[in-house]
C-alpha cells in the first residue's frame, strides 16, 4: 500500500475509504473495534494527499485499546474507565503518525488486558474470523481479528505473556514482540511500569512479516515517557537455527508440530543450518514469569478494582488470587533469579542465536475452555502458553507467523526467537521463511 501511494497508483483517501467500508460490512460479525475514527481518518487522508511522502504515507492502521490516542478514551476493556479521554498520543502512536500512517480506530481487549480471551462488559466479545466459536486470543485479540478479516492492514499491540503472538497464532497473521524497550511504552493503560511492566513490550501486527518489519522500523526508538527505553536493534546476521520442539515434557498439538517441521525444511531451503535444540535449566521460567506478571501484577489490579470486584468482567478476575503481603526479600531474589536465567539462555544460544519453536501447545480454543487434550495427555492454559511466556520473562525478541492449518481449518503459527537487540535478524529470517512458504490464505468468507 505504501509503495502504491508513493507511485500514485492509489490515493490515501481511497485506501481509508476502502477500509472504512470493509469495517462497516465485516465488524458486526467479529466485533473487533472499540472505536472507529472515520471522520478523523478521512481528514488525515485528505491532508496526506498534499504532504511530503513518508515511509507509511497514507497507510491505514489500527491501535489496541490500551494505547492513548488523543481525543479518544483508553478503556482497556473496563467500564471503570468510562469518561476517560486521552490528552495526548502514546509514544508508539505518535511514531506511527510521524511515519505517515493514518489511525482508523481502536481495537478490543479483555478487561485490563488480563486474559487470553478478548471479552469485556463495555464492548463484549471479539470472535475469531476463522471460527466464531473460537477465541481470537488475547489480549490483542481485537487487533488480530481486525487484521485477519481485512479490516486493517496492520497496527499496534502489546505483549506481556504472549498477547501479540498468541492472537497472531490463533488468527493466521504475523506478530512481533521485540526486545523489551526498543519500542517505548509511554501512554498505555495499565501503565507499562516495573515490576510487572518489565514483562511487556509494544509491538506490531500485520498479515505478513514484511509488513511487520516496516511497522517495526517506524515504531522503535527512545521514548521520553519511558525511562527504560533504548535506541534500536542491531544489523541482521545469518545465524544457525536451533529447533526446539516443545517446552520440556509439555505436549504440542500435532498440526503445530507438522507446521514446525515444514518451517524447519523451509529454513534449510533458505540456506540456514537447522539443528535440534533443548533448553537446559529453564524449567521454572514460566513460574517466574507468573510471579512478575501475575502475582505482582495482581496487586495493581486488585487496587484498581477494590470494592468493585463483583462488577468486573470474569476475564479480569479469573486470575486474581489472595496473595500474602509483598516480601521485599522475595522480590529481590526473584529479580536476581530472572537475571540468572537470562544469562543461562544467552549462553545456550551462542551456537544457535535464533530458535524455531511453536508459539503455544494448542491452536485457537473454544471460548472459556481452560483444559486441553493432546493425545492421551491433558494440559492447562498456563502450560499451553509456556513457549511464549518465557520470552516475556527474559525480554528476548520473538516473532510468530502463520505456517499451516489444523484438520478443521484453524490457522497455526511458528515462532522465531532471537537474542536481545537482534530483532532485525529474527525479522529478516521470518521474511525469508515467509517467501519460502508463499501466500497464506484469508479466513473463510473474509
Amino acid at each position: 500500500m505504501a509503495a502504491r501511494v508513493r507511485n500514485r497508483d492509489i490515493s490515501p483517501l481511497d485506501l481509508v475509504k476502502a477500509h472504512l467500508d470493509r469495517i462497516e460490512r465485516v465488524n458486526p460479525a467479529i466485533n473487533a473495534f472499540t472505536a472507529v475514527m472515520a471522520e478523523q481518518a478521512v481528514a488525515r487522508a485528505r491532508a496526506c494527499e498534499k504532504s511530503p511522502l513518508l515511509p507509511l504515507h497514507g497507510v491505514p492502521v489500527t491501535v489496541k485499546d490500551s494505547f492513548d490516542v488523543r481525543g479518544f478514551p483508553t478503556l482497556s476493556g473496563s467500564r471503570f474507565r468510562l469518561g476517560h479521554i486521552a490528552d495526548r498520543d502514546a509514544n508508539a502512536v505518535s511514531r506511527l503518525s510521524a511515519a505517515g500512517a493514518i489511525i482508523l480506530g481502536k481495537t478490543n481487549v479483555p478487561e485490563l488486558l488480563s486474559s487470553y480471551e478478548t471479552d469485556n462488559f463495555v464492548t463484549g466479545p471479539t470472535l475469531n474470523p476463522w471460527n466464531p466459536a473460537r477465541t481470537p486470543g488475547g489480549s490483542s485479540g481485537g487487533e488480530a481479528a481486525a487484521i485477519a478479516a481485512r479490516c486493517s492492514p496492520g497496527g499496534l499491540a502489546s505483549d506481556g505473556g504472549g498477547s501479540i503472538r498468541i492472537p497472531a497464532h490463533f488468527c493466521g497473521i504475523a506478530g512481533f514482540k521485540p526486545t523489551h524497550r526498543i519500542i517505548g511504552g509511554g501512554g498505555q493503560f495499565p501503565p507499562s511500569l516495573p515490576p510487572s511492566g518489565l514483562m511487556s513490550a509494544p509491538g506490531p501486527m500485520a498479515r505478513t512479516v514484511a509488513d511487520v518489519r516496516l511497522l517495526f522500523k517506524a515504531l522503535q526508538g527512545l521514548d521520553d515517557r519511558d525511562s527504560l527505553s533504548v535506541p534500536g536493534s542491531a544489523a541482521p546476521s545469518h545465524p544457525r537455527v536451533g529447533l526446539l520442539r516443545r517446552f520440556y515434557q509439555t505436549p504440542v498439538d500435532p498440526a503445530i508440530s507438522s507446521a514446525l517441521d515444514r518451517a524447519a525444511r523451509g529454513l534449510e531451503q533458505c540456506g540456514c543450518e537447522v539443528e535440534e535444540f533443548s533448553l537446559e535449566g529453564l524449567e521454572r521460567a514460566p513460574n517466574l514469569w507468573a510471579f512478575f506478571f501475575g502475582e505482582l501484577g495482581s496487586y495493581g489490579a486488585r487496587d484498581f478494582l477494590a470494592g468493585r470486584e463483583s462488577e468486573a468482567h470474569w476475564t479480569a478476575t479469573e486470575n486474581l488470587r489472595d496473595t500474602p503481603p509483598l516480601d521485599a526479600r522475595k522480590v529481590v531474589e526473584q529479580f536476581s533469579e530472572r537475571e540468572r536465567l537470562r544469562a543461562l539462555a544467552l549462553d545456550q544460544m551462542r551456537r544457535c542465536p535464533v530458535l524455531l519453536m511453536p508459539p503455544a501447545s494448542i491452536p485457537a480454543f473454544p471460548n472459556r475452555e481452560r483444559r486441553f487434550s493432546i493425545g492421551e495427555q491433558s494440559i492447562g492454559l498456563f502450560a499451553a502458553m509456556a513457549l511464549s511466556t518465557i520470552w516475556n520473562l527474559l525480554g528476548f525478541p520473538s516473532l510468530v507467523l502463520p505456517f499451516g492449518t489444523t484438520p478443521d481449518g484453524l490457522p497455526v503459527g511458528i515462532q522465531l526467537v532471537g537474542r536481545p537487540f537482534e530483532d532485525e535478524t529474527v525479522l529478516r529470517l521470518g521474511e525469508r521463511l515467509e517467501e519460502e512458504r508463499g501466500p497464506f490464505p484469508a479466513p473463510p468468507d473474509f
